[in-house]
């Protein structure tokens, strides 16, 4: 047991033999196969450094996936800014952008294509609901909102999916 702030908190392997599919699966959902194991060490480097500083040990499930959800969208915004080479860069001037990968031959195209084209918000709540299988309370940690939003959230997304989708 580690002592910190007047909090007991159990071992960090502890930590990591308990959770380390959760955080798995939600940097793999949340950024892909290809930045998946990247976005997963780097969510557990960070919670190592902010382990021992823990104020409160109630919901370490919850926090790990915050820190997952907040490096996964690292992850995304570092990919906006990194070039891309390409051999002929004039060909692009014509062609249509796509945003990341939703071009990717996906098991079910038109379902995982809906759920890209949704707002990110309720994008990411809509996955951490029924990818992550996470409840409303712990979706709001990730968020960082009420478990109110967060059901509104993913309410709103599955209404505009049930009217995009046949």
């Amino acid at each position: 047991m580690l002592r910190s702030m007047g909090v007991q908190l159990p071992a960090f392997q502890l930590l990591v033999d308990d959770h380390w599919r959760d955080v798995a699966r939600l940097a793999h959902v949340l950024a892909g196969p290809v930045d998946g194991d990247d976005v997963a060490q780097q969510a557990w480097t960070q919670a190592l450094a902010a382990y021992p500083s823990l104020r409160s040990a109630t919901n370490l499930r919850s926090w790990l996936l915050t820190i997952t959800h907040r490096c996964a969208m690292d992850a995304h915004r570092g990919r906006a800014r990194r070039a891309v080479p390409h051999d002929d860069p004039a060909s692009l001037a014509h062609r249509v952008p796509v945003v990341d990968g939703a071009d990717a031959d996906l098991p079910d195209e038109p379902l995982w294509s809906a759920v890209h084209a949704l707002p990110p918000r309720q994008r990411e709540a809509v996955v951490l609901k029924y990818v992550a299988d996470l409840d409303h309370p712990t979706i709001a940690a990730a968020l960082g909102c009420s478990p109110a939003m967060s059901r509104r959230l993913v309410s709103d997304a599955l209404a505009t999916l049930r009217k995009d989708l046949p």
